[in-house]
């Protein structure tokens, strides 16, 4: 792993968790548990403390109280401020905001007007029952609707994702007409926008492994209408949406898919309610720990960092994806994947689960990489 290069790094904390258990987070469920502002402001002093006594190319931090749901406290105005105070720059929200929040708080979309963004990102797997089963929680698919009349009460564009298991396949032409039915396209259009909808596939990362499952298969999402299709290449800009595991496969033990840039263009530091530390170059499963805030040093969890040495990286880095993928992978499968990264995602998760489990510590595995 080269060294960390970037001017500015993100820290962010798992101050109050989320409303939902999403069935494909690559975060994962998360706990209950709970952090203060006393606890962030320490958190963030550990980094300044390195950034001030190492050589490095870092000089800037982006604090975020939240990885999960944005905004979920009731105090999201302070912690808002408390953010920006304790960050360099202003506060980011990606796009992203509370569903849940703002179906239950009329005054949180206006707020949000003033802070951004301009446009919010809403997620379903389907109508009513196939959504509410996405988020673990009742009431999902209800919240999403009123947060969609509350964005544009406040002027902000809704963008809908929709996430494609055989769970939607019945669903699509429902969803569609309740587009339709919602007058979403002249809505947005008053806003000076374009009402964007797209599909996507569920990533196979930690939670997302659970449901793959409901995967469907190239014949399955061939009777998927056009309009939903045509609609997700414009938005992802992408001529080919997905291709079945046989086909990844191939390109996988060929060496021709695409490479993976390992360190994330917005480098995050993801902190726990346990004070375990994570980065967004993975997901929240053990093998990706990088250390705990409370026992190890800041540039003790970075020197981990930059030389690869925890489970996730060092599979990452220092094995051959082909034999994973002989390892792991259907020479013949047929259900579809957007990227041959995901497959290859996927493979090295069942790897690093299963030696996890063997209680191996995964340090440079043997299974060198021989075309990646």
């Amino acid at each position: 792993m080269p060294t960390i290069d970037r001017e500015q790094i993100g820290i962010a904390f798992d101050m109050l968790g989320c409303p939902n258990r999403c069935r494909h987070c690559w975060l994962g469920s998360g706990s209950h548990g709970v952090m203060s502002e006393e606890d962030v402001r320490w958190g963030v002093s550990k980094f300044r403390e390195f950034i001030q006594n190492r050589q490095s190319s870092v000089r800037r931090l982006a604090v975020a109280t939240w990885f999960r749901e944005p905004d979920f406290s009731p105090d999201f105005r302070r912690l808002y401020d408390l953010e920006a105070e304790l960050g360099d720059g202003k506060p980011n929200r990606f796009e992203l905001l509370s569903i849940w929040r703002l179906a239950r708080d009329r005054s949180y979309a206006a707020w949000a007007k003033t802070v951004g963004p301009d446009t919010c990102q809403i997620s379903f797997a389907g109508m009513k029952q196939s959504t509410d089963w996405f988020y673990r929680r009742n009431g999902a698919f209800s919240d999403a609707l009123t947060a969609t009349e509350r964005l544009l009460e406040a002027g902000i564009k809704p963008r809908w994702q929709l996430f494609l298991t055989t769970k939607l396949l019945p669903e699509v032409n429902d969803f569609l007409e309740l587009i339709h039915m919602l007058r979403l396209v002249d809505r947005v259009k008053e806003l000076g926008g374009d009402f964007q909808v797209f599909m996507n596939l569920p990533g196979p990362e930690h939670e997302g492994r659970k449901i793959e499952q409901f995967r469907p298969t190239a014949d399955q999402a061939a009777s998927i209408p056009e309009s939903i299709l045509k609609a997700s290449r414009n938005h992802l800009n992408r001529e080919t949406l997905w291709q079945t595991e046989a086909t990844l496969y191939d390109a996988i033990l060929s060496g021709s898919h695409p490479q993976q840039e390992v360190i994330p263009e917005v480098l995050w530091f993801f902190v726990c309610n346990n004070w375990d530390v994570f980065s967004n170059a993975g997901t929240l499963e053990p093998w990706w720990c990088l250390g705990n805030l409370k026992r190890d040093s800041v540039e003790s969890m970075l020197r981990r960092f930059e030389e690869d040495d925890i489970p996730g990286l060092s599979i990452m880095l220092h094995t051959s994806t082909a034999e994973l993928a002989e390892i792991y992978g259907n020479p013949e499968g047929q259900n579809v994947y957007s990227y041959a990264e995901d497959l290859t995602s996927l493979y090295r998760a069942q790897h690093c689960e299963k030696e996890w489990n063997n209680g191996s510590r995964l340090k440079k595995n043997p299974i060198r990489r021989s075309n990646q």
